[in-house]
């Protein structure tokens, strides 16, 4: 009845060696940056680590260049297969909702599950959001054991639900984002072009600094802290990777500086949400300085979340340069 879960099941037979510690991560923004920021932990821990998303299939010592956030599950059980044989036991993945749905992960052990938020996104392919929803949850329903680890944001309007599906499956809920929470932020600020931050781990307080941008950042960080924990790392020794973390390519990513000495900062937003934030997070750290932003919207996909990006960059920025974003097939005169 259902032949992707059965290429999938199967695959993952015939390629049998797979690293020890399989994670997988989904929502609508973060995946990326927690995935990279998770390997950075552990490569800065003397760990080998490999990260499989968006970014392409990055180790200790290279980049491999992908075609799709989560792969197809021959070449993605053959890639884990090499990573083993390469010693490598600590493998973060990006799982899409596309990825999910067309269970290109079924026959994977997963051992931590982390769920970032959920907004407004492809919607041109699961057509309601109940339905992107629910291919989100499926990681958590059918692909983590009992005892295996959840991780996510209790601030999130989704927390409830993940919360009753960490219940009924036994899974090991781990969470930020409150007092009760596994790491809790008690202060944060900015000084100059840095965050200096407290959090709370296990009745201890620990500060780190990071050069980067948006606080959004800091939320990432964290999950990624709780997911490097299960790899043998003392909590110390974690935090003390915090200050050397290198932001993702194209995720709030200081580029330079301009004539004016204005900063260039580069953001893959491609979602209302993920726009919202970054702009939001950019005016909050840089107070009094007024924004221009380039942007544009997607060929033959989502319509839906193009007037609301319009109305975000109209109410937030100063100036804007409505540009092409992968036309397509589309005109994109129509677009604009």
């Amino acid at each position: 009845k259902n032949v992707r879960k059965i290429l999938s099941e199967v695959s993952s037979k015939i390629y049998k060696k797979k690293p020890k510690n399989l994670i997988a991560v989904t929502g609508t923004n973060g995946k990326s940056s927690i995935a990279d920021f998770y390997h950075q932990i552990l490569k800065f821990n003397k760990k080998r680590s490999a990260s499989i998303g968006t970014l392409g299939i990055r180790t200790n010592t290279k980049k491999i260049q992908v075609s799709n956030t989560t792969l197809d599950p021959i070449v993605l059980n053959q890639q884990l297969e090499k990573l083993k044989k390469n010693k490598i036991d600590h493998v973060i993945l990006e799982a899409s909702s596309h990825g999910l749905k067309q269970n290109r992960l079924n026959g994977l052990n997963f051992k931590i599950g982390i769920f970032t938020n959920l907004s407004h996104d492809h919607l041109d392919y699961h057509k309601t959001f109940k339905d992107y929803f629910n291919s989100k949850l499926y990681l958590f329903n059918k692909l983590l054991k009992k005892n295996s680890i959840l991780i996510t944001d209790t601030t999130i309007p989704e927390y409830t639900r993940i919360k009753k599906v960490s219940f009924s499956k036994k899974l090991n809920l781990k969470t930020i984002g409150n007092r009760r929470s596994t790491l809790n932020i008690i202060s944060h600020e900015y000084v100059d072009e840095k965050q200096v931050i407290k959090i709370k781990y296990k009745n201890n307080f620990y500060f780190f600094e990071t050069n980067l941008i948006g606080k959004i950042q800091i939320k990432n960080i964290l999950m990624a802290m709780i997911a490097a924990l299960k790899s043998n790392i003392k909590f110390k020794d974690v935090v003390k990777a915090i200050s050397k973390l290198r932001p993702v390519d194209g995720r709030l990513e200081k580029i330079g500086k301009i004539r004016n000495n204005s900063k260039v900062i580069l953001d893959y937003a491609h979602t209302p949400d993920a726009l919202k934030t970054c702009l939001k997070n950019i005016k909050d750290q840089f107070k009094n300085k007024k924004i221009s932003i380039v942007f544009g919207c997607g060929g033959n996909r989502d319509k839906f979340k193009r007037p609301k990006m319009g109305q975000i960059a109209n109410q937030l920025c100063n100036k804007i340069y409505l540009t092409d974003d992968n036309p397509r097939k589309e005109n994109t005169q129509k677009i604009r």
